[in-house]
Order: C-alpha cells, then sequence, then structure tokens
C-alpha cells in the first residue's frame, strides 16, 4: 500500500531539509561551508617536482661501505687498502691475501632479501639488494645494487615522498590537493585555489631534516667560515646575519626522527616553535642538557643552523621552543615540515603553472549552462511524457540536485569540470528510473488495477532493475575512485554521490509525493 508511518514522512522530510540546509550557502550569503571548486575550475597551483634518486643510491651505497667496515672489522680485524664507493659499486681492497676469502664470506653479510611489492616474495624467493664480484688477482670486491633493489629504492622513495608531501600541503591548511606519482622520478602536485606557488615550493621541497648539536665556542670559524676544525667538528650556516656561521659538533644530539609532535605559538610576543620528543628523545636529550648548562646547542635544519639558544637547565621533560627570526607563517609552516617529517630525497622543481581563476570562471559558466539546458530538457520531457506524475519527478529531480550540492558541501569533497559532467550524468540516470518505474505503472494501469494497486505494483517491480543499474554503477564509481587522480577521482565522487541520491529521490521522495496526491485527491483513473 502507499501508506507512509509517521515517522517514515519525518525521516525523509528531515534528510531533504538537512540537504537544502547544507546546499544553501551556494545560492545565498547564508553562513556555512560552500561546495570546494577544483584546480581547473577555481585557478592554483601546478608543480611538478623530480625526486633526486641518485643522491638517495648515493647515500645507499654509502651506507653499504659503512656495513662492510664493520664486518671487516669484527674480531679478527681483516685490513682493508681501500674501501671507497667509485661510480655505482663500492670497492674494497683486502691487504692481505690470506684473508681473502674469509673477507668475502663476511661481506655476504651485505646481502639480504629485497620482499618488495613488485614480487610479492619474501625470504629466500625474493630477490636480493646485492650482487658482488670477486677479483681474486687484485684482492678486491666491487658491491653493486642489483637491478631488482634499484627498483624497489625508486617505489619506496617516490611513496615516501608522496606520503610526506601529502602531509605538509594538508597540514597548512589546503583542501583537496592532488599528489601523484608521474612517470619513474616526478611527482605531480595541484593545489587548488593556492595563491601564492612559492610557498608550496617551500614547503614541499624543504628536506626538513632537523638535528640537535652542542655549539664548540673554542673553535674560530672565520669570517667566510672556512676556520680550522678539529676532529669531530664542523662549521655550518646559520640564519643569522650577525653570526654567519658557528661551530658545532658533529655528533647530534638528539635527531628529528625522535619528534612526536610540533606546532607553532607565541612566547613573550613572539613566534616560536614549540616541539615534544618520545621517550627515547626526550631521555637522550635530557641527559645532554643536564651535562652541559651554560653551553650553547644549535637546532639544525638542513644543515642550516636556525637557532642557537643557551642551555639554562636540564630540559627534562622532552619538549621545548625553537626560537628564532620568525614571523607567525613562517613558523606555522616550520611546525608542518617538522610535525610531516623528513623528505627520503630532494625535490627539484621541473614545472611550474598557475592556473588564474578566468578559465575556471569560463568552464563553471559553461557548466552551469550546460546543468540548465540539460535540466530544462529534461523537465519539458517528462512533463509531456508522463503529465501530472512528470511533476513530481521534476520535484524529485530538482531536490536530487539539491542533495548533491549539499553532500558536496558538507563532506567539503571537491567540485571539477568532470564532476559537474558527473552531475549532469545522474540527472539523466535519476529520470532513467523514474521511467522505469512510471512504465510499469501504466503496464498495471492498463491491465485493469486500480490506481493505488498500480501505483504499489510499478514501485515494488522496477525497484529491482533500478537497484541493478545503480550498484553496478556505484561499484564503477569506486573502482575509479581508488584507482584515480585528480578529476578523475572528482568525477567518481559526484557520481557515487549523484546513485544514492538518485535511488532516495526516484524511489522514496517521488514515492511520497505521489501518495500523498492519491491520499488527497482519490482519482479514480491515473493520468499517466
Amino acid at each position: 500500500m502507499l501508506y507512509f508511518a509517521p515517522w517514515k514522512i519525518t525521516l525523509i522530510l528531515g534528510i531533504a531539509l538537512v540537504g537544502i540546509w547544507f546546499a544553501a550557502p551556494n545560492f545565498s550569503p547564508l553562513p556555512g561551508q560552500t561546495v570546494n571548486l577544483g584546480l581547473d575550475l577555481q585557478g592554483g597551483s601546478h608543480l611538478v617536482f623530480e625526486v633526486d634518486l641518485e643522491g638517495v643510491k648515493d647515500e645507499r651505497l654509502s651506507g653499504l661501505s659503512q656495513e662492510a667496515n664493520v664486518l671487516l672489522r669484527q674480531q679478527p680485524t681483516i685490513p682493508t687498502a681501500a674501501n671507497a664507493v667509485i661510480g655505482e659499486e663500492v670497492v674494497i681492497r683486502i691487504a692481505r691475501a690470506e684473508d681473502f676469502d674469509e673477507a668475502y664470506t663476511r661481506l655476504q653479510g651485505l646481502s639480504r632479501p629485497i620482499g618488495d611489492s613488485a614480487t610479492g616474495l619474501t625470504g629466500g624467493l625474493a630477490p636480493r639488494n646485492v650482487e658482488f664480484d670477486r677479483d681474486d688477482t687484485e684482492r678486491t670486491i666491487r658491491v653493486q645494487l642489483t637491478e631488482a633493489a634499484l627498483v624497489d629504492i625508486r617505489d619506496r622513495t617516490l611513496a615516501q615522498s608522496i606520503e610526506v608531501i601529502r602531509r605538509r600541503i594538508d597540514g597548512a591548511g589546503t583542501t583537496e590537493p592532488t599528489i601523484a606519482r608521474q612517470g619513474d622520478e616526478r611527482i605531480l602536485v595541484q593545489v587548488p585555489g593556492e595563491s601564492n606557488p612559492q610557498r608550496i615550493i617551500e614547503i614541499v621541497g624543504t628536506t626538513a631534516r632537523m638535528t640537535f648539536h652542542l655549539v664548540r665556542e673554542d673553535v674560530a670559524v672565520g669570517a667566510d667560515g672556512q676556520g680550522r676544525t678539529p676532529p669531530g667538528v664542523r662549521i655550518v650556516p646559520q640564519d643569522n646575519l650577525s653570526e654567519p656561521f658557528i661551530a658545532i659538533e658533529r655528533r647530534a644530539m638528539v635527531s628529528g626522527e625522535n619528534l612526536t609532535y610540533a606546532g607553532s605559538t607565541f612566547q613573550e610576543g613572539q613566534p616560536v616553535v614549540e616541539f615534544r620528543f618520545d621517550t627515547t628523545g626526550a631521555a637522550a636529550f635530557g641527559r645532554v642538557t643536564a651535562q652541559n648548562v651554560g653551553r650553547r646547542f644549535a637546532v639544525v635544519l638542513d644543515d642550516i643552523v636556525i637557532s642557537s639558544p643557551v642551555i639554562l637547565g636540564p630540559i627534562l621533560g622532552g619538549s621545548g621552543v625553537i626560537q628564532g627570526n620568525f614571523t607567525f607563517e613562517s613558523a606555522y609552516d616550520l611546525a608542518v615540515l617538522l610535525q610531516a617529517g623528513a623528505l627520503p630525497a630532494d625535490l627539484t622543481v621541473v614545472e611550474q603553472r598557475s592556473v588564474g581563476p578566468g578559465l575556471g570562471q569560463d568552464s563553471i559558466n559553461k557548466g552551469r549552462i550546460a546543468v540548465i539546458i540539460g535540466f530544462i530538457g529534461v523537465i519539458i520531457f517528462m512533463l509531456a511524457a508522463y503529465s501530472v506524475f512528470g511533476v513530481f519527478s521534476n520535484l524529485a529531480l530538482m531536490l536530487n540536485v539539491t542533495l548533491i550540492l549539499g553532500a558536496l558541501s558538507g563532506l567539503q569533497a571537491t567540485l571539477t569540470l568532470p564532476g559537474i559532467a558527473g552531475i549532469i550524468l545522474t540527472i539523466g540516470m535519476a529520470v532513467d528510473a523514474n521511467v522505469l518505474i512510471y512504465e510499469r505503472i501504466r503496464e498495471e494501469a492498463r491491465n485493469g488495477r486500480t490506481p493505488a494497486n498500480a501505483i504499489e505494483r510499478g514501485y515494488s517491480e522496477a525497484l529491482s532493475a533500478i537497484l541493478d543499474a545503480n550498484i553496478t554503477t556505484l561499484i564503477a564509481a569506486g573502482v575509479l575512485y581508488m584507482l584515480g587522480a585528480g578529476p578523475v577521482r572528482g568525477f567518481a565522487v559526484t557520481l557515487g554521490i549523484g546513485i544514492l541520491t538518485s535511488v532516495f529521490t526516484a524511489f522514496v521522495f517521488s514515492r511520497l509525493l505521489i501518495a500523498m496526491w492519491v491520499k488527497g485527491l482519490k482519482p479514480k483513473k491515473l493520468p499517466i
């Protein structure tokens, strides 16, 4: 029967009102969230970064060289005549011929299974990270990274870089950025609405490796930073014009890897960056500061000292602040960098384009015209084909578009130009459901059923076909969202939301309208 319990009517109307409430700010000056527009609609920054994979490979080879030293220094020690990274391999020359076989055996400890995602293999079945080439005559062992190891380095470095970039940009307060791998060495970054692309470059491109070192006041750095340094000391530039260079101990007190929190705040009216260490970092920081009260320590970010305060007392709580010549924005950006973590490789901007809002506004206007034309065409067709029932269908269609906009506003999803296409497609799909229902009602009426019975049968018999069509489309939208990026995701979002709202408005809301019409007028014959 066409009976709706009071709670069902309340629920249906409540959903409609909530959708209207969230959609209203898009059409009026009412306070609330509006739909986020994508890069193609509101403009923004388009950047392509190239990842320094060669640098990562060199670091890996340097690490292998150090590991080889550790293995050869195990008792009994095997002396070497040379151990250096030459080109793309580690070259190790053993000093004594009688130690050569033992050295080769020990160095096998450098070989480990990769077990990367590309092979899905682990343990003995996985490819190894290094391969060896021995020359017994020259007593030389060459260690090279395998092709599988190079692929693993590339894939892991790109994946880690994308994740760090995403955390940094999200922390900077932007909405719905597009961050995706492009080829084997590049990362695409699109930030809608960002009027200052240089800020994005600074946030994304900074490596953000932070360490804490003790300052060596007893070392003369020289005016140009070329002073002689004792072992274990290095001279680094300082972000301070009154003291451009400073000498610090090479060994770090504690690393930024031990940070668990970083945020910007004010102290004595000046912007500062507060930080907090994990248990390991807090213990190390507390121990060093307790032993060096009165000395200065340097906060080093990417080999530049950004602050060098005096240790006034033991810092035992595992937290502190970084003071410097910060503005509020620079303190906030530094906190974002530290909170997101360090990049695994350096990034270089290879492409930078600014998309102006004029092109976006033109796209919006054309998209709006397309929606209006399609909407009017559908309204006219439904009125001509189904008379009064076409009115109910058009009311449901208007609510459908309103619910889509309300959902996009409430979820703060991004509307792109393909997303507008998704809305237009949704309009057609919503009407398709009504056509199925009305044609079934018309068929039942021709078979002699009463108006109420024909309407009830029409809705119940068409339900399975409507669900089948919409569920399969919803699955396709889900696959597009999971595997796509940028505009493709925008299309998938609007299509997915549109499918859900279409089923609600075409099957539930329009049915409520028809039930109220039948109850009020009690027609003897259906005008369909």
